[in-house]
């Protein structure tokens, strides 16, 4: 039995309503961003859908939509192809999240009252409680909640929506960096980043904010290398139990 057929569960029979269209997207787009389909493998639409107890029509609209938003490609005569582990898009999508939270660091530092931030070191001082062996599910969705946390605090929609969108397309990738040890050097650069704000030192946390996510070229090839050979042993264990990007526990932060 593939990994495709023990991890998918049947979504409702309702993805003809508004609500049952979002719950086909948000487990299909799940299965994007752990790569349950294989680096280039082609989406058999009709396998999928029985799988899922859905029809063609609406799981087509969603992987036209997962298309748009880059978890997928299209292929003549092929129909949805998987999207593949490119090192350097994925260090260009880095790139771009240190652009997009530098900006978001520096509106939180204008905009975010006291309490919040009180409230944001309280949590990253509750989270260093962590166990350092914890599953690494569980650690990203720590380090997620605080970067949304921040981009909330910026007070503008458009920096949360586009920080989700990016966190969504490395999920996987941080996964496999998060099993790699980096717990305990994330941690330390949060409390940093949170001092500075705590300081409205505007000028100093676009540095430590890229400082704190910038990946060079060849670590990312690295972390891809261990990727891959997760993707393709993992049908031999356990199904992968990575965390679906968005659903972090961001709220929790007041």
């Amino acid at each position: 039995m593939t990994l495709l057929q023990t991890a998918i569960r049947p979504v409702a029979r309702a993805a003809r309503t508004s609500a049952g269209q979002a719950e086909l997207y948000g487990a299909v787009k799940a299965m994007a961003v752990r790569f349950e389909f294989k680096p280039g493998e082609r989406i058999n639409e009709v396998e999928l859908a029985r799988r899922l107890n859905v029809s063609r029509t609406p799981l087509r609209e969603v992987l036209n939509q997962l298309m748009v938003e880059g978890f997928l490609t299209r292929a003549v005569n092929r129909g949805f192809i998987a999207r593949l582990l490119d090192a350097k898009q994925i260090h260009s999508l880095y790139e771009y999240r240190a652009v997009l939270e530098a900006g978001i660091v520096r509106a939180a530092c204008e905009r975010a009252t006291d309490e919040e931030l009180a409230s944001l070191r309280a949590f990253v001082e509750h989270s260093r409680d962590e166990p350092e062996d914890s599953d690494a599910a569980r650690l990203l969705e720590l380090d997620e909640a605080f970067h949304l946390a921040l981009a909330r605090y910026s007070r503008n929609d458009e920096f949360v929506r586009a920080l989700e969108s990016v966190n969504a397309r490395i999920h996987f990738v941080r996964w496999i960096d998060m099993q790699q040890g980096r717990r305990g050097h994330t941690q330390g650069e949060h409390l940093r980043i949170v001092q500075a704000l705590e300081r409205r030192d505007i000028d100093a946390l676009p540095a430590l904010i890229s400082a704190h996510i910038g990946r060079r070229l060849d670590q990312i090839t690295d972390v891809i290398r261990t990727g891959y050979s997760t993707i393709y042993m993992r049908d031999q264990a356990e199904p992968v139990t990575a965390t679906p990007a968005n659903t972090t526990t961001a709220g929790e932060i007041r």
